[in-house]
């Protein structure tokens, strides 16, 4: 090979580089455009879902970003800035906020160490763990009533593999079988043909909630393990993260983001006036002090 052609390469990962680096932050990208553009979700209630007026988007995690805007309204000097809306699907929502067609993404993504390494996290604004759905009459309270008892979750999921690990590693001794989706897996203890559902207790609490009769189910258990959900942003731009960090715990130290929880999760909500019923984890409690964006491992 010649020595142009060993340059080459060098050349263009140089290239590739100094591009990446001029990408504007998204503060100045706003200001230039005038558009801020919003990710949401379109069933993650009640972080991010459709159930608005007319259909519009709106939720906890939609409000907090709302007050993002105001932020960033003030940091570009753009009174008439406007918010454009895309839906966000598992598949597309990093590689959106990677090539920056969305500048922020406002639903129930986990903080996690490899979604890190792609995208950046603010400070994680709730926290969900495995924990089980029962018949409000029974006796199990946590996985240590489980042995020879019937528990189902859904296949495909992280809940399904962290229960087969716990099962395995404390000997704990119950059946644990898979389900298609999640309602065949609440239909089985509604059955008896299982005697707990393992899965995101946020998830549980929805789906106690939006059944027929909520007072027959309990959710119970301490997590298994815990993951915090955070509001998604464009890796390697401190200064956009920094005013969403400073937007989020600024809501924490005014105690409106307290407001904004029983709102959501301890109040009827949008549109069928539903009560998730879902009391503040002791770890969201200690991260409104703490401010961490920790992720998941």
């Amino acid at each position: 090979m010649s020595s142009i052609n060993k340059l080459i390469p060098l050349i263009l990962t140089a290239v590739a580089g100094g591009v990446q680096a001029q990408q504007p932050s998204t503060i100045d990208k706003v200001k230039a455009s005038g558009t801020i553009t919003v990710g949401y979700r379109e069933s993650s209630i009640p972080f991010s879902y459709l159930g608005g007026e007319g259909g519009k988007p709106t939720g906890f995690g939609w409000d907090i970003c709302g007050k993002i805007v105001e932020q960033v309204r003030k940091a570009t000097g753009r009174a008439d800035l406007q918010v454009a809306t895309q839906a966000l699907t598992p598949q597309n929502r990093i590689p959106l906020i990677q090539n920056g067609t969305v500048d922020l993404e406002c639903g129930s993504t986990t903080n996690n160490v490899e979604r890190a390494k792609q995208v950046a996290f603010a400070v994680n604004y709730f926290y969900t763990g495995t924990r089980f759905l029962v018949k409000a009459a029974s006796p199990v309270k946590g996985y240590a009533d489980l042995k020879g008892k019937k528990v189902v979750s859904t296949t495909g999921t992280t809940n399904f593999m962290v229960l087969r690990k716990l099962n395995h590693e404390q000997s704990i001794g119950f059946d644990l079988v898979a389900s298609k989706d999640h309602a065949e897996s609440a239909l089985l203890v509604q059955q008896g043909r299982a005697d707990a559902f393992g899965m995101d207790d946020i998830l549980l609490y929805g789906l106690r909630a939006s059944s027929e009769k909520p007072a027959d189910w309990s959710v119970v258990g301490d997590p298994i393990q815990v993951e915090p959900y955070s509001i998604m942003l464009r890796k390697d731009d401190p200064a956009f993260k920094k005013l969403v960090d400073d937007t989020v715990t600024g809501l924490m130290k005014s105690g409106e983001f307290e407001v904004l929880y029983k709102k959501w999760f301890m109040s009827p909500i949008p549109p069928r006036g539903i009560n998730l019923n879902a009391p503040m984890s002791k770890e969201l409690r200690d991260n409104i002090k703490s401010f961490s964006d920790k992720p998941a491992a």
